[in-house]
C-alpha cells in the first residue's frame, strides 16, 4: 500500500479510529513525522492532541544503530546494550533527557501536560521500523495508569507488529499496511518530506 502523503494517511487512520469520537481519548503524536497525521485525526474526530517525546540511544561506534530509547521518564534497552559501557548509557540517557526537556518546552511553552490517567491514549506516528523507540514511550505511558493504550500507524513491517503485540502494555494496534519487504518508512509514501519544528509549532498552535 502506498500513501500519497501524511495527510492521506491521517484521514485513513481517522476513519479507522471513528469509534473513539466522543470518548475520553487523547491523541499522542510522536514528533516530528507523527504530528501532521495526528493533526488530521484530532481535527476529524475532535479530540485533544499532545506531543510525546522519545529518542533512541545510539551505539557508541555506530550512532544510527539503536541500542535503546529514552523518554522523559523511562528507558528501554535492547540486548545489544549488554556489550556497551553502563557509564556511556547513563551519560547518553541524561544528555537525551536534557534535549527532550528543552524540546518539550519549545513545543508546549508553559502549558501543563494533559492528564493521562484513566484516558484512552492513541499513539500516532507516520510509521514504525523496529518498534524499539515506541515501546519505551508506551512503557512510560502505561505508568500513567491510562484506561487503554492504542497504537495507530499507517505502516510497519510484520516483525515490528509482532513485537508490539507481545508487549502487555498495548490494548489495540491499528496498522493500515504491513508489507513484508520493508526497508524504511519513507518508501511507502509518494511524498515524504521532512517535517521541521516550525511545521510542528504551527500545527500545535492550530489545535
Amino acid at each position: 500500500m502506498m500513501f500519497k502523503d501524511r495527510n492521506e494517511a491521517g484521514y485513513l487512520l481517522a476513519h479507522e479510529l471513528e469509534k473513539y469520537r466522543g470518548t475520553n481519548a487523547v491523541i499522542l503524536a510522536i514528533p516530528r513525522g507523527g504530528v501532521p497525521i495526528a493533526y488530521i485525526i484530532v481535527r476529524s474526530l475532535n479530540l485533544p492532541l499532545e506531543v510525546i517525546l522519545s529518542k533512541k540511544i545510539g551505539h557508541p561506534y555506530h550512532k544510527e544503530y539503536a541500542i535503546g530509547a529514552v523518554t522523559l521518564k523511562s528507558r528501554i534497552l535492547s540486548d545489544a546494550a549488554a556489550e556497551v559501557s553502563p557509564d556511556y548509557i547513563e551519560e547518553e540517557t541524561q544528555r537525551i533527557r536534557d534535549l527532550l526537556k528543552k524540546r518539550y518546552e519549545e513545543y508546549h511553552g508553559n502549558k501543563e501536560p494533559l492528564q493521562l490517567k484513566d484516558k484512552i491514549l492513541i499513539i500516532v506516528d507516520d510509521g514504525i521500523a523496529t518498534g524499539n523507540t515506541i515501546l519505551s514511550t508506551i512503557k512510560m505511558l502505561h505508568d500513567e495508569n491510562p484506561k487503554k493504550i492504542v497504537v495507530a500507524i499507517p505502516v510497519a513491517p510484520p516483525n515490528a507488529i509482532i513485537k508490539l503485540q507481545n508487549t502487555p502494555f498495548i490494548d489495540e494496534i491499528i496498522c493500515l499496511s504491513t508489507p513484508t519487504h520493508f526497508q524504511a518508512v519513507g518508501q511507502f509514501y509518494e511524498n515524504f518530506n521532512q517535517v521541521d519544528d516550525s511545521e510542528v509549532f504551527q500545527l500545535l498552535k492550530n489545535t
